[in-house]
């Protein structure tokens, strides 16, 4: 069973104070024919109010972490998870069928110099897959992925550089392999703010729909509020976005969309151009200031049984 990881009530609070006790303890859609010059963040990573693990609040639905900024050569995007503009219950995670709002919708973001931006809903894979009657299950189950416009008038103040990691280097558009590493950056505010909770290591525990999801473990999971954050391989590439909390096969595990084929289907179906993944500053495993056993390894079942 899997449940959507977006801000949730009472049983958030509860897989919350797990996750904090855990780590306390050590054929694509044609270009605009004229476009404008290609946008280009222009922000130090550093000081960027603007940057991937912000949190993004959609109107009426719930509050999520962003994963990696993206252009079409005019406009810059920030990523969250679809269902971060749900509408229905948190078990409801079939996007061909979950009830969304839609395109347009205003989302705020949440700066990280403490100011609000107002960014927009300019694609949704569920909207998307609604709106075209799609019928490939792996699809519905697991394309989770949507884009938020960033304004204008914000792009000075945009950074694509993952926090603390950095990267992304690339974009991954092979699959896992079991046990192989990966880094990720959640900011739900269960975590209190305490930044040093955000950056955290795990493994690759399988995939599923034909690597259009991957499950990973992380020293703790991924909790409500961190839906859509970021997750990088080994050498900084980018790979996924978090969509679930799973309590069944795999209880504790979280369930990934795989980034390359949900921009393939954005490129496809979407309707804002082609879009590329804008990639980061430099990769480390180790960052800068973080324990590591605050980065350790999750054990976890043995990888592959379900």
């Amino acid at each position: 069973m899997a449940i959507g990881s977006r801000g949730l009530a009472a049983a958030a609070a509860a897989i919350g104070v797990i996750a904090l006790t855990a780590l306390a303890t050590p054929a694509a859609t044609a270009a605009p024919a004229t476009p404008a010059a290609p946008a280009a963040p222009a922000a130090p990573a550093e000081e960027a109010p603007i940057r991937p693990g912000v949190t993004l609040d959609t109107a009426g639905a719930g509050t999520c972490t962003s994963n990696f900024v993206f252009t079409n050569g005019s406009d810059l995007f920030i990523g969250q998870a679809a269902h971060c503009a749900g509408t229905g219950d948190a078990t409801e995670t079939d996007g061909c069928d979950s009830g969304t709002l839609p395109l347009g919708t205003e989302v705020i973001i949440a700066a990280a110099d403490g100011s609000k931006r107002s960014g927009t809903l300019a694609y949704s894979s569920w909207v998307t897959m609604q709106d075209r009657g799609e019928t490939d299950p792996a699809a519905c189950a697991y394309n989770d992925f949507a884009l938020v416009k960033i304004a204008d008038t914000d792009a000075a103040d945009v950074s694509p550089t993952v926090p603390f990691f950095g990267g992304p280097t690339g974009l991954r558009t092979t699959g896992l392999t079991l046990g192989e590493q990966v880094y990720t950056y959640g900011n739900s505010p269960l975590r209190l703010g305490i930044e040093l909770l955000s950056p955290k290591v795990g493994v690759a525990a399988g995939d599923e729909g034909g690597g259009f999801s991957h499950t990973v473990y992380t020293l703790s999971p991924g909790v409500p509020g961190d839906s859509g954050s970021a997750f990088l391989d080994g050498d900084g590439r980018a790979f996924g976005v978090l969509s679930t909390l799973n309590l069944a096969p795999l209880p504790a595990s979280n369930g990934l969309t795989d980034l390359a084929k949900a921009l393939a289907y954005a490129n496809a179906y979407g309707g804002v151009g082609t879009i590329s993944l804008v990639p980061g500053g430099p990769f480390t495993t180790s960052p800068e200031g973080v324990s590591p056993m605050a980065l350790a390894t999750p054990a976890g079942p043995a990888l592959g049984d379900a």
